[in-house]
């Protein structure tokens, strides 16, 4: 829609108040301002200011964070790419980064998503992307960069003025966050926006004491005239009134659950970021009974025992995928990790597993393992070497640890495949237990 003279006039006096008050002409100001705008006017100019909620404003005053944590569908990307280009647009900042959970998460939701920065950006001052060097280049000359958290390294030594970090709950290595704020060097007043939702991470609940923290909370049902009538009535209504609808819909922050195995500080103190030299890798996999969009997942993790005598997660690839599927994807790992044993769950099958992964991979070291006691009085033995000490997680795994954490045997819903497929690894390397039968090529 082409704007008016008037609009025009209009657009001009919105961005003179804002080159104007630089940094403190918040979204909030303008406002004030400017109370009286038509809805024709508000498309035409694109003016955030003017539809937004006040929730997705900016705060005023002193801080150096604004950790936006709020449940899904509240609109936080759209919040997040909004303040990344008026920040580029009006507040001065010329050397902006873009951290996600993954490069790809980066790329899907923070730039090419549909409230992302691309898909946000007014007429005329549409970023430059340039997707091999993960670089947005404004027609001002900022320039906002792209990393994911998996690769901390990555952000040792760049500088920037500002900065927009996206579900920092999920993020695997949490010193990524340490190595940015290092960064955020630049400028006058170098500010960081975090969006995500509120999972009972360390990272998390360091944010919130911080004094230079300015916390926003929000839940689903804000945003409800813009999201799809399937997800209210389908996904709102599945979860709303239970402990994952508090989570994911109201956006509380959740403490530990009563009865469970495993507490977030144990899986905390668990966290380290270097491996020591391993004496023994192997790949746990508990298989899913069936292969379908509805199916259970199948749990795949992979654990060490290192020449200390102590045990180590390693990672989680945890998928649902047709047989060949998670074959492929353990074998992977087993070859990955130079692991000597792959182990299997096979109480839905023995012959069926054993051959989907012999198919795959004819001469792996693989040994079935079938369950003959209960959940919890397999994972009762686990659990204790953490509270001894003697397992750590090298990074962090956010869906295998909550799944840890809300691990009640006796109610839990669903199958806990993460969990099993941990309690088969830790087992198999750390406890004495009755072979069942091994093959080794």
């Amino acid at each position: 829609m082409s704007m008016t003279q008037e609009q025009v006039s209009l657009s001009a006096s919105i961005a003179l108040h804002r080159r104007m008050w630089g940094r403190q002409a918040t979204a909030r100001h303008l406002a004030q301002l400017y109370p009286t705008l038509t809805e024709e006017e508000r498309r035409a100019l694109r003016l955030w200011f003017a539809d937004a909620r006040d929730s997705q404003l900016a705060p005023e005053g002193e801080w150096r964070t604004w950790l936006l944590m709020a449940g899904r569908g509240f609109g936080k990307s759209r919040t997040g790419a909004e303040w990344a280009i008026s920040q580029v647009e009006y507040g001065g900042c010329k050397r902006l980064a873009l951290v996600a959970p993954t490069a790809a998460d980066a790329r899907d939701v923070m730039i090419e998503g549909e409230s992302g920065i691309l898909a946000c950006s007014p007429e005329g001052f549409t970023p430059h992307y340039e997707p091999s060097k993960r670089r947005l280049t404004w027609p001002t000359g900022a320039i906002a960069t792209a990393y994911s958290a998996d690769e901390p390294r990555r952000l040792r030594g760049p500088q920037h003025d500002g900065a927009w970090a996206d579900e920092v709950a999920q993020w695997q290595y949490p010193e990524a966050w340490d190595m940015l704020m290092f960064g955020l060097r630049l400028g006058d007043d170098p500010r960081a926006v975090v969006t995500t939702t509120p999972l009972p991470r360390k990272i998390i609940r360091d944010l919130l004491k911080a004094e230079t923290t300015y916390t926003t909370r929000g839940s689903t049902y804000e945003n409800r005239e813009n999201l799809a009538p399937a997800f209210l009535e389908q996904i709102v209504a599945k979860y709303e009134g239970t402990r994952l609808g508090r989570q994911e819909l109201q956006g509380e922050l959740l403490d530990d659950v009563p009865g469970a195995l495993w507490t977030r500080q144990m899986v905390e103190d668990a966290h380290i970021s270097e491996l020591p030299e391993m004496e023994r890798v192997v790949v746990a996999v508990d298989p899913a009974g069936t292969a379908h969009e509805e199916s259970d997942e199948t749990g795949i993790v992979v654990a060490g025992k290192g020449m200390d005598g102590r045990a180590y997660v390693l990672a989680d690839r945890t998928c649902r995928l047709s047989p060949d599927g998670w074959a492929r994807r353990a074998t992977a790992a087993y070859e990955e990790f130079k692991a000597d044993r792959l182990v299997a769950e096979t109480n839905f099958g023995a012959d069926m597993v054993e051959r989907v992964i012999r198919t795959v991979a004819p001469r792996i070291s693989y040994k079935k393992l079938t369950a003959s006691r209960g959940k919890r009085q397999r994972a009762e033995p686990v659990a204790a070497l953490y509270e001894q000490g003697r397992v750590s997680h090298v990074g962090s795994f956010p869906e295998l640890e909550d799944q840890m954490c809300m691990f009640v045997p006796e109610g839990m819903d669903g199958s806990p495949d993460r969990v099993d497929a941990l309690v088969w690894a830790l087992s198999e390397l750390m406890l004495d237990r009755q072979a069942a039968e091994v093959w080794s090529f």
